[in-house]
């Protein structure tokens, strides 16, 4: 995600066709897919939990609209202080800008209603519900979105420019049939699931890949990049065979990585890591390299871009015990010796 922000912040306008940029801007969309794919697995955990409390439909589905709530106004706290930071050059319709939080938050309050469903049952329904945002959205590219609210335009209707629900809330509802799964699949059954997860996302990589170089299409007009389910399931292929691995290394491969992890480092921050570095790359603050720089210079940029997020991170976990030493090395240091005519 860092380094496809700042290919798409720094690169200069005529490089935007070369196979570098195009690969980085792939691989940069891959991550706004796990968030999502992450949430609905968070969400899913959530859901299951609320029913092993014997809690009824409505106060469950309260409880994912209630973690809706708090994306969205991370979101919009997000999006003032991109506006607040921007003043005088900045717009108040950036105040509405639909980002991952807000698809996050809107994906949340719309999926709730999976909640009146047992977890056995929403591993199927949330797969179904997957399956079925991603095919609409080449149709709800389609509609004649002129006379709909602008907001409502933003939130769904497939764009270059927006994370609308089509088709980025196909992920949320896979990643809550996959959690709903790991909630249900006994320990010792684990192992194989993984192995079938590994041969599921090379099938969908494969096939998808297929599907989508064929000379026909089910659809009358469909863009790759935008709004294809082939896209979507290519992403979701990735996921799962990067869901099999992660497990292999958490399970088999856990005495060679006890001590400190960046994947880990990373993990625990990725939301402050996600706003200083967006208001970093996009922000007024590096307005020199803007749409400017070649691809060598970008690699180079975005490397450093990493390491000072990486240093955010650390500077952030470790704060207290910072401070803790700093405050105890004053209390404690001796007072300096006094000259012998004193």
């Amino acid at each position: 995600m860092l380094q496809g922000h700042v290919f798409h912040s720094f690169t200069r306008s005529d490089l935007r066709e070369s196979g570098p940029y195009v690969l980085s801007q792939f691989v940069g969309g891959m991550p706004p897919a796990l968030f999502l794919f992450l949430t609905g697995i968070t969400l899913a955990f959530l859901m299951d939990s609320c029913q092993r409390k014997m809690m009824g439909a409505g106060a469950s589905v309260a409880a994912a609209a209630r973690r809706a709530g708090y994306l969205f106004t991370i979101a919009l706290l997000f999006r003032f202080q991109m506006w607040l930071f921007g003043l005088p050059h900045s717009s108040a319709r950036d105040l509405l800008k639909v980002d991952i939080l807000n698809c996050m938050g809107l994906g949340i309050l719309l999926m709730s209603v999976m909640a009146v469903f047992r977890t056995g049952q929403r591993v199927r329904y949330c797969a179904i519900a997957g399956v079925g945002i991603a095919a609409a959205s080449p149709l709800v590219s389609m509609l004649d979105w002129s006379g709909a609210p602008a907001l409502a335009r933003m939130y769904l209707a497939p764009d270059h420019n927006y994370f609308s629900f089509f088709p980025w809330g196909a992920f949320l509802a896979f990643g809550m049939s996959v959690g709903s799964l790991i909630r249900v699949i006994q320990r010792e059954h684990l192992d194989r699931a993984m192995q079938w997860s590994a041969l599921l996302g090379i099938g969908l990589i494969v096939g998808s890949w297929y599907a989508a170089n064929l000379p026909y299409s089910l659809y009358p007009s469909v863009d790759f990049w935008l709004n294809s389910p082939a896209q979507v399931f290519i992403k979701l292929g990735v996921i799962l065979l990067g869901l099999s691995f992660a497990f292999l290394w958490t399970e088999y491969g856990r005495e060679h990585h006890r001590g400190w992890s960046w994947v880990r480092q990373f993990g625990v921050t990725s939301l402050l890591v996600y706003w200083v570095h967006t208001e970093l790359v996009y922000g007024r603050w590096l307005w020199f390299f803007k749409e400017r720089l070649s691809v060598a210079q970008t690699v180079v940029a975005a490397i450093a871009v990493i390491l000072a997020m990486l240093l955010l991170s650390v500077a952030r976990t470790h704060r207290d015990r910072w401070v803790a030493a700093l405050a105890g090395r004053l209390r404690f240091s001796p007072a300096p010796a006094r000259a012998s005519g004193d």
